[in-house]
């Protein structure tokens, strides 16, 4: 089944991409279970985001006076702090999450391989982009093996460049203008002399079928993330035709 634009219409005005990005990692999970060994175990991971909100005029109109002992003193002695020297909206990223993790239950739950489901929210700012960007740079520095699968038509933009850019080293695939839908593997090859970052990048399209990628689980030992398959199953599940 070919890559569909799950991001606009026809097919926005039928079914949620969010719908689909929130099947599509159990549909992972269940292909790798078929071909991943007893001793690892792959569970999907989605987190929506957060947004909260502080209602500052509770605050400020709520002026209870404190609980009065019977000595007619204090009960609780109130303490304002002060003013803090810098308050600005915050620009903590906490944008949806839609991933898988396999761990190797044989070293503690080690985690051993994440697959990373690019939504809108991961491309829509710079800061949204950094936080995906050292998310994954930190998983690479712990030895794992990290997928990223961008199949998000409306948002410009390749974090796996971004990726590389910020490591310093250039994919010479991505050419001169990096595509902006793409599935790529990378490992951090500690077992070679000199350690290696190694990637299997591929360009997607819309119209075509998804490709096959290499998730490592050890040094010299890795399983075939079969995209195309998981992202059938998906499409059959949500009747997504």
């Amino acid at each position: 089944m070919p890559l569909r634009d799950h991001f606009r219409p026809p097919l926005s005005d039928r079914r949620s991409w969010e719908g689909f990005h929130g099947g599509w990692p159990m549909m992972i999970v269940d292909g790798l279970g078929r071909s991943l060994p007893p001793r690892y175990i792959a569970e999907p991971q989605v987190h929506l985001g957060a947004s909260i909100e502080v209602d500052v005029a509770t605050y400020e109109e709520d002026d209870e006076a404190p609980a009065v002992a019977g000595d007619g003193t204090s009960a609780t002695a109130t303490w304002a702090p002060p003013r803090p020297t810098l308050s600005i909206v915050s620009g903590l990223a906490d944008p949806a999450e839609y991933a898988v993790r396999v761990y190797d239950e044989r070293r503690g739950r080690r985690l051993v391989a994440a697959i990373e489901l690019v939504s809108p929210a991961n491309k829509d700012r710079p800061e949204h982009r950094r936080a995906f960007v050292a998310k994954c740079t930190a998983l690479l520095q712990e030895r794992v093996c990290v997928a990223i699968v961008d199949v998000v038509t409306t948002r410009p933009g390749n974090l796996y460049a971004e990726l590389m850019e910020f490591l310093d080293r250039v994919d010479p695939s991505l050419g001169a203008s990096a595509p902006p839908l793409y599935a790529v593997a990378c490992r951090s090859a500690t077992e070679l002399a000199p350690p290696r970052l190694e990637a299997w990048a591929h360009t997607l399209e819309v119209g075509r079928v998804l490709p096959i990628l290499p998730l490592w689980l050890a040094p010299g030992f890795a399983v075939p993330l079969d995209l195309e398959a998981s992202y059938e199953a998906t499409c059959r599940v949500l009747r997504i035709l």
